[in-house]
């Protein structure tokens, strides 16, 4: 893949403004760190934390706005940055408005921490919020605790992310890869007794932990292959020979959607008709579609997208964009009408609008004049709710986000829920059915401090 020379510092959901990063060395950045950048500042109301005024809060994040995970992460920051805009016209959070900050970095972990030290050096972030992917955010969250910055609700399930200790500024949003690897092995094995299974997976952190949680439950004896992939290689025509080969009656696939669909071109292409299992972060069914149909034709066929991801499973942590009747799905639609109406309105806008959400939620909880540590403070000590079907984990022990979820079936655009959702940890630990039921949302949209 190539990588863009320059990065693309958006504004807004539209609009777009290029500036070269300069790459800034870890001695300078020690250098220009050592007066406190990562302090709390003074109490005054006006400037209580780095990147906090008496009218806004700034914050930022890195996000793979070109590169290998653009297609359908791309509009993440865009649905985001509509709730947060949708808040500010509501009066924003005790009176500050929300001023978001996203910065591309291609999906490229080298330029992931160009971007970082930016945002915290030059821009002075009050926190960096929702930065996007496991081998791009590995190489900042040591410099982002480093610096006592708050590294909340990184898009990516690692379990890395759950370390309070080690990363007591970073906190996890979904659910963990192992938590999520764990439910969707357990549903094979209850469903495909018996079945050879193979898996796909990027070969980083997200696709081994995904494995690790499978592995739990789906018998060794039943894995017949194992293929990996890397971001930036197209060509995975040899790993679905070899799947393909081992006649695999399920295929589980640890893939970002781009990687889901070219492995279901390269099996379509060698007439090989497996059930598919794919992790969520994979598996959007219009972002799927239009990169099925866009791959196809830049090999010189024209193809629709929508047949060849019929019945695939997958699970899902929030309410499903096609469930119409549901509060949070029309508050969502409402908001993506208003201000960024271009856009499908698909799993990725309700994921954008549910982490900020819960940003908005975190930071009403920080208090009037919020600080950095407040804000971690509150996010350990205060019990939060909003979208999701399942609850957080947030606590002073523990810093996953999302503690499990529901299994689902691609029908038409939309997946449609089976079954009831479930929760478990990242060890050893049952999966339970988790039956209470999910919170309404608030009548104006803007969540209530907890």
């Amino acid at each position: 893949m190539s990588r863009p020379p320059n990065e693309r510092t958006h504004r807004g959901p539209q609009g777009r403004t290029r500036r070269a990063v300069a790459l800034t060395t870890a001695a300078t950045v020690l250098a220009a760190t050592a007066s406190g950048c990562g302090g709390s500042g003074g109490g005054d109301g006006k400037s209580s934390a780095p990147g906090v005024t008496a009218t806004t809060v700034t914050i930022g994040s890195h996000q793979p706005l070109t590169g290998p995970a653009a297609p359908g992460y791309s509009a993440n920051s865009a649905a985001s940055k509509a709730f947060f805009d949708y808040v500010n016209a509501h009066g924003g959070v005790h009176g500050r408005k929300i001023v978001y900050k996203y910065v591309d970095d291609a999906y490229n972990p080298t330029q992931t921490v160009g971007v970082v030290q930016k945002l915290v050096l030059q821009d002075k972030v009050f926190a960096i919020f929702n930065g996007l992917g496991t081998p791009t955010h590995s190489k900042v969250v040591d410099y982002l605790n480093a610096q006592r910055v708050p590294d909340l609700f990184v898009a990516s399930g690692c379990g890395c992310w759950d370390e309070p200790k080690k990363h007591p500024q970073t906190f996890g949003w979904q659910v963990d890869y192992i938590r999520e690897g764990k439910i969707l092995g357990d549903h094979i094995k209850r469903t495909y007794p018996g079945k050879k299974v193979a898996y796909f997976y990027q070969n980083d952190d997200f696709g081994q932990d995904g494995v690790k949680g499978l592995d739990k439950y789906i018998p060794s004896g039943q894995v017949v292959s194992r293929q990996t992939y890397q971001p930036g290689a197209t060509d995975v025509s040899a790993q679905a020979q070899a799947i393909a080969q081992a006649k695999a009656d399920v295929v589980v696939l640890f893939s970002i959607p781009t990687y889901t669909a070219l492995f279901r071109l390269a099996s379509l292409k060698l007439n090989f008709k497996p059930t598919f299992a794919v992790s969520n972060v994979g598996s959007d069914p219009i972002t799927l579609d239009g990169l099925l149909e866009s791959f196809a034709k830049s090999g010189g066929t024209k193809l629709q997208g929508s047949p060849l991801i019929q019945g695939m499973v997958t699970d899902g942590y929030l309410s499903s964009p096609g469930d119409a009747s549901n509060s949070w799905v029309q508050l969502f639609r409402k908001i993506h009408d208003q201000y960024i109406p271009k856009l499908p309105f698909n799993g990725n806008i309700v994921y954008g609008m549910s982490a900020a959400y819960t940003f908005v939620q975190a930071l009403q909880n920080a208090g009037q004049n919020p600080t950095r540590k407040s804000l971690v403070d509150g996010l350990e000590k205060t019990k939060l709710t909003g979208p999701g079907l399942v609850p957080f984990a947030y606590s002073a022990q523990s810093h996953a986000g999302y503690t499990g979820a529901q299994m689902g079936v691609i029908k038409g655009d939309v997946i449609v829920p089976q079954g009831q959702p479930a929760t478990t940890d990242d060890g050893d630990g049952p999966i339970q059915p988790y039956t209470a039921p999910q919170p309404q949302a608030p009548a104006n949209g803007v969540p209530p401090a907890g």
